[in-house]
């Protein structure tokens, strides 16, 4: 008789294994971008080699506009969160709150939405955006990025403002407060956790978003996502150390803050699956 293997050891090997499918390719990046480049590709891989920022110092002298890109990242990122958690957080407090047959429908056509691939979106938005004097500007990338993240975030804010009692509504409305009063005073003191979720997922879209930022950027907005491409294309990314210390570079600020705001983003994802 086969010995079967106990359900919590299949849980943690199978945790395991989608940990090291997710993290060894981030490991690999990392390290790399910490080696000479001579044993970069060198065969056999050297097991251990002493670590350098050598290729970092290469990136800050051959690539200085690089460290600009990131900055128009981190701009462009920034203001695509805010206005994305604002809108979600609107939007979810109406659907959650107020009932109506164009509201359900409204609630559904943000789904249809979302499932449009963005190129088909991009394209009758060029000749637009062009009209309006907003290419190659922040604007255009904050504005496309909330938007195609704002359907996701709205559902995570209703779920997240579902679980907290009407009766508090009730209860700052009978002392003498507003939609808006309950909407400050009451809701967004309780949905921290959903507006953190919302907040991540948006963040890591925009920051690492290449398409609409090749499209509507060519210098002064451009992110660091078309740099590396740019790294990629150019005669010198045969310094494959540099580009995997740009890769580092642009990879390792988010990974910071989606860990730092994991135990807020574990709370709004499971917002909506237990019913009190």
């Amino acid at each position: 008789m086969r010995r079967r293997w106990p359900v919590p050891v299949l849980r943690h090997i199978a945790l395991a294994l989608i940990c090291l499918w997710s993290l060894l390719p981030i490991a690999v990046i990392v390290l790399f971008s910490l080696r000479p480049a001579r044993d970069i590709f060198a065969w056999p891989l050297p097991l251990w080699s002493a670590p350098s920022f050598a290729n970092y110092v290469a990136l800050w002298q051959r690539w200085p506009a690089f460290w600009a890109d990131l900055g128009n990242s981190l701009a462009v990122t920034s203001g695509a969160t805010l206005l994305a958690i604002f809108a979600s957080t609107l939007a979810g407090f109406g659907y959650s709150r107020y009932r109506g047959k164009w509201l359900t429908a409204s609630a559904f056509f943000t789904i249809l939405v979302r499932l449009f691939p963005p190129i088909v979106i991009s394209l009758p938005l060029f000749p637009a955006v062009n009209a309006l004097g907003l290419s190659d500007t922040w604007a255009v990338l904050i504005v496309l990025y909330a938007a195609f993240y704002a359907s996701l975030g709205t559902w995570v804010m209703k779920a997240t403002i579902d679980q907290i009692p009407r009766e508090l509504d009730e209860a700052a409305r009978i002392d003498g407060a507003g939609t808006w009063g309950i909407l400050r005073h009451v809701i967004l003191r309780l949905a921290a956790p959903g507006m953190v979720a919302s907040g991540v997922f948006v963040a890591v879209y925009a920051w690492n978003e290449f398409l609409f930022a090749f499209l509507f950027t060519t210098t002064r907005a451009k992110t660091a996502p078309l740099a590396i491409a740019e790294m990629i294309g150019s005669a010198e990314s045969s310094d494959w150390g540099v580009l995997f210390a740009a890769a580092s570079v642009q990879l390792l600020p988010m990974l910071a803050a989606v860990w730092l705001a994991q135990r807020y983003l574990v709370a709004g994802l499971a917002a909506g699956s237990v019913k009190g």
